[in-house]
């Protein structure tokens, strides 16, 4: 971790490993961050490498390194869901290997203004970019309803009910407009789990999710690298919690025709179409012993790698 990569890339040899840029090839980081991937595949190869970032200090990273790396990087400002379009706008319409790292980045958590941490006082903001609604017009302006199903979809948060009932009777007397307001609240309906996770660590995960769309924007990324990636093309993806792992596993593995048939009982159907991904591994790859302990982000951290096949797209997107 250096001035000029302040977040440590979770399980960056293994990512570098499935990717393995070479000479001439066009890499995307489509979860440019702190500028940790790029840098690694730039360092690796001669190749050209695209970064994708909707976050404004990520954007500032990467017009330095596009100095550093004069002529082969290149930052482009906008979310990992609509790369295709941005690529398109430098004349890409194929790429070799594409990078994903989903969620939150540390470099987002340690900067309190920004709303995303439970454990220091900021704005209730959560925005990865500096548009659309804030976290704090979610609680104080949807239904209890909605809240609820907000906070157990995307949070898993069993006590979902019970939090949003809470927030709406104390934004009845004041508005949230604070993250330890809204977290001293939680606290109250949610208690402390036995390995130590803070109460209101699903409805903020929850809250940053449902902000920034993050589901959609995966689901939009995961078809897009299907259209974008050249046949013998890599694929990579780095998520931290279920919601995020299960739909990249339930994508590669219909996509690869990994599922397997359901049942011994029930006739295997005809394949409507040929495995446009090949899998680099059954399941996911976990974070090494000695990264999870230099970086406890790394400890909820699956990685799973895909390659292009020649086969036609699955369906028109």
């Amino acid at each position: 971790m250096s001035e000029k990569s302040p977040h440590i890339s979770v399980m960056l040899g293994e990512v570098l490993e499935i990717l393995s840029p070479q000479e001439g090839e066009i890499i995307l980081d489509g979860t440019f961050g702190a500028g940790g991937y790029s840098r690694a595949f730039l360092n690796f190869a001669p190749c050209q490498v695209y970064g994708i970032d909707r976050d404004p200090r990520a954007i500032e990273i990467g017009k330095k390194m596009e100095v550093e790396f004069e002529g082969r990087f290149a930052i482009l400002e906008g979310t990992f869901g609509e790369m295709e379009e941005l690529l398109a706008r430098q004349g890409i319409d194929k790429v070799h290997g594409i990078a994903l790292d989903i969620g939150v980045s540390s470099m987002q958590l340690d900067e309190a203004e920004r709303g995303f941490s439970f454990m220091q006082d900021g704005p209730l903001d959560m925005r990865m970019s500096r548009d659309g609604q804030t976290a704090a017009d979610v609680v104080n302006q949807e239904s209890e309803e909605e809240l609820s199903r907000i906070i157990f979809r995307y949070g898993e948060e069993r006590k979902a009910r019970s939090v949003a009932k809470a927030i709406v009777e104390r934004r009845k007397t004041k508005p949230f407009a604070r993250t330890l307001e809204l977290a001293d609240l939680i606290s109250t309906v949610v208690r402390q789990s036995g390995k130590g996770i803070h109460p209101a660590t699903r409805t903020f995960q929850a809250l940053r999710i449902y902000v920034n769309d993050e589901l959609g924007q995966l689901r939009a990324a995961l078809e897009a690298s299907e259209r974008l990636l050249m046949p013998g093309g890599r694929l990579a993806v780095v998520s931290f919690h279920s919601l995020e792992d299960r739909m990249v596993k339930n994508f590669l593995a219909e996509r690869a025709d990994a599922k397997g048939n359901p049942s011994r009982h029930v006739p295997m159907m005809e394949k409507q179409y040929e495995p446009s991904f090949q899998l680099v591994k059954r399941g996911a790859l976990k974070a090494r012993k000695e990264e999870a302990d230099l970086n406890p982000r790394s400890r909820s951290a699956r990685l799973r790698g895909a390659i292009r096949t020649d086969a036609p797209l699955w369906r028109a997107a």
